[in-house]
């Protein structure tokens, strides 16, 4: 798995170095602090949004650029950008566990730079999650962003890509070992 040191048990491995020969391994604490950052900060605009959204919104849509960019209100049963919407259970249970992987995932990295994507993946799902069981919108999540060309989505739905191309590129990088430490 990408991101992640060895397992419990395995070979003893040399603590990773950064270029300039320093440990770049990330206390426990510190790297759920900022992790937990990252995804706070993404579930608060997500939740803004969409509150403003609801309120700003439900007397219809609003052109930001004609033809490219308008604002209006929708809900979805499915995963991001509309995806399979007749299986509304099957993206709560994705959420709950893309959530608990990141936070194992997390306790192993070595390199601060998967923080940012992880954080955006993490947050992005929780933002999504909150709207599937505390809005009151039977499991649907609230998106308003439509570029005409795309399903209509949501600042949670853009952090999840944003994240998930993000830890792509991380993880196919030359030089990366596939456990989150800095390349040599």
């Amino acid at each position: 798995m990408l991101g992640v040191a060895p397992a419990a048990g395995s070979a003893p491995q040399p603590e990773p170095k950064n270029e300039n020969g320093v440990s770049s391994s990330i206390p426990t604490g510190r790297l759920y602090a900022r992790l937990l950052v990252v995804a706070g900060i993404v579930v608060a605009l997500d939740q803004v949004s969409k509150s403003l959204a609801l309120e700003l919104l439900s007397d219809g849509p609003v052109d930001v650029i004609e033809g490219a960019i308008t604002l209006q209100l929708s809900f979805n049963s499915g995963g991001a950008f509309g995806l399979l919407q007749e299986l509304p259970e099957l993206f709560l249970a994705a959420t709950v566990a893309v959530v608990a992987a990141i936070l194992i995932w997390a306790r192993r990295l070595q390199d601060a730079r998967w923080l940012v994507p992880l954080g955006l993946v993490l947050g992005g799902g929780l933002g999504n999650l909150a709207d599937r069981l505390v809005r009151g919108h039977a499991g649907r999540v609230v998106d308003f962003i439509d570029l005409q060309v795309w399903p209509v989505f949501n600042l949670a739905d853009s952090a999840i890509v944003i994240g998930v191309g993000l830890v792509l590129v991380l993880g196919l990088r030359p030089g990366s070992d596939g456990r989150g430490a800095p390349p040599d």
